[in-house]
């Protein structure tokens, strides 16, 4: 399984984005999937997850209300769209594939991930 993850750039604080991350390989539409960033320095942390059919979704205290994850199993994408963007905000996001259906906030339960797409946020 290959994931791309793509959308990043550079944008002022308040702006938006929406990040997109495609699987090949095979299908992921019975897996969880997840979001996460890193920001220098810093260890890596869960953004947001949705399960297997996008009936349920998970988001860290940080970007909830802002940030919304999304997924096309016809497509084989998962989305994240980022709004209100902050400074602190900066970081390398990741998409990962789970081992579980569930929308898994654990590190442990995703077995594949992308590359990752950079996001700057200016003040």
């Amino acid at each position: 399984v290959q994931l791309q993850a793509s959308g990043g750039g550079l944008v002022q604080a308040g702006g938006s984005l929406r990040l997109s991350c495609a699987a090949s390989g095979r299908t992921l539409s019975n897996n969880g999937m997840g979001w996460f960033r890193q920001a220098p320095g810093n260890e890596r942390e869960i953004v947001a997850a949705i399960s297997w059919r996008g009936l349920s979704t998970y988001y860290a205290d940080s970007v909830k209300g802002r940030f919304t994850i999304s997924r096309d199993n016809a497509k084989n994408t998962v989305y994240l769209q980022v709004n209100r963007l902050k400074p602190e905000d900066t970081a390398v996001y990741y998409c990962a594939a789970g081992r579980v259906a569930a929308a898994s906030s654990w590190h442990s339960d995703y077995n594949y991930w992308g590359q990752g797409t950079l996001v700057t946020v200016s003040s």
